[in-house]
């Protein structure tokens, strides 16, 4: 800026000097042709008076001559133009100069003058001519440079007043252009309302002030969104990845380069991060402007892939993809498809004997003597179907979160010896012996819940037991974490199945199961009933052996010293 305003002054002021220097110029050298003309009127007429005062005019003009009083040309011209005298060439050799302007003037008027110009000397010459007594003509011319002719005749010194404006020109101009801008130079753009500077910039310092006001008024709300997308992109579990319209991968978040493997974002293409099919398809389908969605598999977990396309100024800019993991989701749906056909099965099964029997006592094809084994069937596969029914509600029940009462306090060991009690009968029919090791302990839970737990692991020992069996039960607390176990002498469980226990219908022995009327999600309610009060359950077991359940509660929420001492 400052060599700019330096420039532009430096030339006007040389222009300026340039010019003035010319202007006087001008003026001198008319004022000086002016006065020069009129010496040379002066000097002709004095002379004049003299000849006509009485002296010999060639005489007078030798003497003239002689006495060198003057640089003039001098001549003396007859009426008739002929050339009597010239102080400067021989008259012999001159033309009649009768034809000439100032001549003809004054041999008419009396008075004449005229200018000629040399261009071959760059002289002008004034010619004044002035008639006398006696008819003829004095004739006065003087010679003067032209103002090329001065120019040059002055060029070494007219060339040291030219550097010499010209440099201070540039000195002047520096120096201005210096305190012009250094006042700009000061001014603090960040806080301008606060700058000291010419009165005519306060309107642009104003407006600059107002857009800087706009402008972080702008960055602060961008800083606040770029902290948002970062807070939900940095800390949300689903993949995220966006890409320009060429593949370039433009930004992806940490799970997306967990999932996908990306050491670096920058400078490649998102069809290198996963070379799947399903995955390419997805990227170019979206970056063909339609929406896609597909079902990929990451390290042994499904994920859905969304693929939108991102739109800028009605121009396709890149794509969104989005990982989803829906393992979960297609785990439960799994689960919701095959216990669907589970329970179909299961109730079809009781349904269809029980609609065989009755069909048969209808039709009237039973025996008198069979009817009354055909209603016992019919009863027993009802009682299974209610079971069954009963059971897949309970479930139901968990799965919704309906689980009934508030947790609360309650005494592990006293309810596990109620249930004991409650299936004492139903122990002497199997020929099992219920034996107890029960030490006092709470537990925070729902009471309902955590009896029919006990209940049914209880229960399923029982059953699944041997002729002379016996089922042990014991409570204690155990690192400070209240323990249920409930051990059995019975046929045992593979290694292979033990995890497969608490699924919904599995059955190691299904013919076993079938018999003593299981339906096959006695375990799977009692893991339920563990998860819904905060505990866990896991089963230890041995094939021939017998098997263990072992269940972990949640400890009671406050102490009661009073009872623990009874």
């Amino acid at each position: 800026m400052t060599k700019r305003i330096f420039r532009s002054i430096f030339l006007v002021a040389l222009v300026v000097l340039l010019l003035s220097v010319a202007l006087l110029s001008v003026v001198f050298y008319n004022d000086y042709a002016v006065q020069y003309r009129s010496e040379l009127k002066s000097e002709a007429l004095s002379m004049a008076h003299a000849i006509n005062g009485g002296l010999a005019e060639e005489d007078y003009l030798r003497s003239l001559e002689q006495d060198k009083i003057s640089p003039i040309r001098i001549t003396w011209i007859g009426a008739d133009g002929t050339v009597r005298y010239d102080n400067e060439a021989a008259p012999a050799q001159m033309e009649n100069h009768a034809a000439r302007t100032e001549v003809a003037d004054a041999l008419r008027y009396g008075a004449g003058e005229s200018e000629r110009y040399s261009a071959t000397l760059s002289q002008k010459t004034f010619y004044y001519a002035c008639r006398l007594q006696d008819g003829t003509v004095l004739r006065l011319a003087g010679t003067r440079d032209s103002v090329l002719g001065i120019l040059l005749r002055m060029l070494r010194p007219a060339v040291a007043a030219v550097l010499v404006a010209i440099a201070l020109a540039w000195l002047l101009s520096y120096r201005l252009s210096k305190r012009i801008v250094r006042p700009l130079n000061a001014l603090d753009l960040e806080h301008p309302e606060q700058a000291e500077a010419y009165d005519e910039l306060s309107p642009l310092l104003e407006k600059i002030s107002a857009q800087n006001r706009q402008i972080a008024a702008q960055m602060d709300e961008l800083r606040r969104r770029q902290t948002e997308f970062t807070a939900i992109t940095e800390h949300m579990n689903e993949g995220l990845l966006i890409v320009d319209a060429r593949t370039n991968l433009l930004f992806c978040n940490p799970s997306a380069r967990r999932l996908l493997q990306i050491e670096n974002v920058e400078k490649q293409s998102v069809l290198a991060v996963n070379r799947s099919e399903d995955f390419r398809e997805a990227v170019q389908r979206a970056l063909s402007g339609e929406h896609d969605l597909r079902t990929l598999t990451l390290d042994g977990r499904i994920y859905q892939l969304m693929a939108n396309p991102a739109m800028e100024d009605g121009r396709l800019a890149g794509a969104v993809l989005v990982l989803l993991d829906v393992t979960e989701r297609e785990d439960r749906e799994q689960l919701r498809r095959e216990f669907t056909a589970n329970v179909s099965h299961e109730l079809r099964t009781p349904l269809t004997s029980i609609s065989g029997f009755a069909e048969l006592i209808r039709d009237g094809i039973a025996k008198p003597q069979d009817v009354q084994h055909f209603a016992g069937n019919i009863y027993t596969e009802a009682q299974r179907l209610i079971a069954l029914v009963g059971d897949i509600i309970r479930l139901s029940q968990l799965d919704e979160g309906s689980v009934g009462s508030e947790k609360t306090d309650l005494r592990l060991d006293g309810m596990a010896a109620s249930v004991v009690s409650r299936l004492q009968d139903a122990a002497a029919q199997h020929d099992v012996t219920l034996r107890t090791d029960l030490k006092p302990c709470r537990v925070h839970g729902i009471a309902q819940i955590v009896d029919e737990l006990i209940y049914n692991l209880c229960d399923n020992a029982i059953k699944y037991n041997r002729k002379g069996g016996s089922v042990t039960v014991s409570t204690a607390e155990e690192n400070g974490q209240p323990v249920l176990r409930v051990a059995d002498t019975g046929i045992g469980i593979p290694a292979a199945e033990q995890d497969r226990v608490f699924e919904r219908f599995y059955r190691v022995d299904k013919s076993h199961s079938r018999a003593i009327g299981g339906t096959g999600l006695g375990l799977s309610i009692v893991k339920r009933y563990a998860e819904a009060v905060g505990g866990s359950v896991e089963v230890r077991s041995e094939l021939g052996c017998g098997s263990q359940f072992v269940v972990e509660l949640p400890l009671e929420t406050a102490a009661h010293p009073e009872e623990e001492d009874r």
